[in-house]
């Protein structure tokens, strides 16, 4: 369902934020043994305690390829005793998993009126295989039965974070390079601001420096720095000056220290403890607290079997009291370049 001739603000729509209440939180049942290299079978178990949590407060929709991947999944759903009542399948083939990159991006308005932003993935300007992902949120679209909104830009979820009242964060890094990982060649500041304003709503964009070492996307905030709440931004930090994250992160503070909100006040910032490096075949994976996800009823965090995981816990069991702060083990979900918020995506609840 095609919406009309008009760019999502001019008709009043805005991309929620994450802690608004939810409809439903996606993700696509992992089938692709490249995303996990030679750890697949484990992966299927640590999905089954995402749903399992995020079940206590909302409807959870999963993506599958086949019938047969959608029996893989209920078997082990049932075996983890998740609320099965509470899950939906949608069979649509996908290239990877990563929901929160290619699936459909939600915009809602006062009237309650809900669309989808279908936004161009190119496999993070980095990977070829990325025909299927990158037709999977009009395909979803269409089984919502969803007026479609199709932006002019190629844009990942994981690449910005939004507090729902007009401030949106990104970092340099993914969205104006030039060189490396170029997502909109020619697509300047001034440009992706208004773009970025014209779909999601966004008219305040803050803009931090790099992401993490070992992140793959070349920048993705959602390992760096997120709202949660209108006015508060967590943010990594690294205490080790010789940590190849140290100066980054420090920078990125630096900027958020003369940071402006949509209302002109400066954001309120938490750090956020880094884990030690993970590696693993000689290779830096992009371990980070920062890609917890926010659901209706829990926040679910990455845990490392790290002594910061219970720090990190703490930190965000204070900044959410009324939802229950729970760790996901993701030494190995982490493997495949991404953990909890990469592999999901809200959809808004509507008035």
């Amino acid at each position: 369902m095609a919406a009309p001739d008009k760019v999502p603000a001019q008709l009043g729509y805005r991309m929620p934020a994450e802690w608004e209440p939810h409809a439903a939180t996606w993700i696509c049942w992992p089938q692709n043994a490249s995303d996990w290299p030679g750890k697949l079978p484990a992966i299927g178990w640590v999905f089954a305690e995402m749903v399992k949590k995020l079940t206590q407060g909302e409807t959870v929709r999963i993506i599958v390829g086949s019938r047969d991947v959608e029996k893989r999944a209920r078997r082990i759903l049932g075996k983890c005793h998740v609320d099965l009542a509470r899950v939906e399948f949608f069979i649509l083939p996908t290239d990877r998993g990563w929901t929160r990159d290619f699936g459909p991006m939600f915009v809602t308005n006062r009237r309650g009126d809900k669309a989808v932003v279908k936004l161009r993935f190119n496999g993070w300007a980095k990977y070829s295989n990325h025909k299927l992902d990158n037709r999977a949120a009009l395909k979803l679209a269409a089984k919502l039965k969803l007026p479609v909104f199709n932006a002019p830009f190629t844009l990942e979820g994981g690449a910005i974070d939004v507090n729902g009242q007009g401030a949106l964060i990104t970092t340099e890094e993914c969205l104006l390079d030039q060189t490396t990982q170029t997502r909109n060649p020619g697509l300047g500041r001034a440009e992706n601001e208004r773009a970025l304003a014209d779909y999601l709503g966004a008219a305040n964009v803050i803009w931090l420096n790099k992401g993490i070492a070992g992140d793959d996307t070349h920048g993705h905030v959602d390992d760096l720095c997120r709202f949660v709440n209108p006015s508060t931004v967590v943010l990594c930090a690294e205490d080790n000056p010789s940590d190849e994250n140290y100066h980054p992160l420090q920078e990125n503070r630096e900027r958020l220290q003369g940071a402006r909100l949509e209302n002109g006040s400066r954001p309120d910032v938490v750090e956020l403890p880094m884990p030690a490096p993970l590696v693993f075949d000689r290779m830096r994976l992009p371990a980070s607290y920062a890609n917890f996800y926010i659901g209706n009823a829990a926040v679910i965090v990455p845990t490392f079997n790290d002594p910061n995981d219970r720090r990190a816990l703490g930190i965000l069991s204070e900044l959410f009291p009324s939802r229950h702060v729970v760790g996901i083990h993701a030494v190995d979900l982490v493997w495949g370049l991404g953990t909890l918020h990469c592999l999901t995506q809200q959809e808004p609840e509507t008035l």
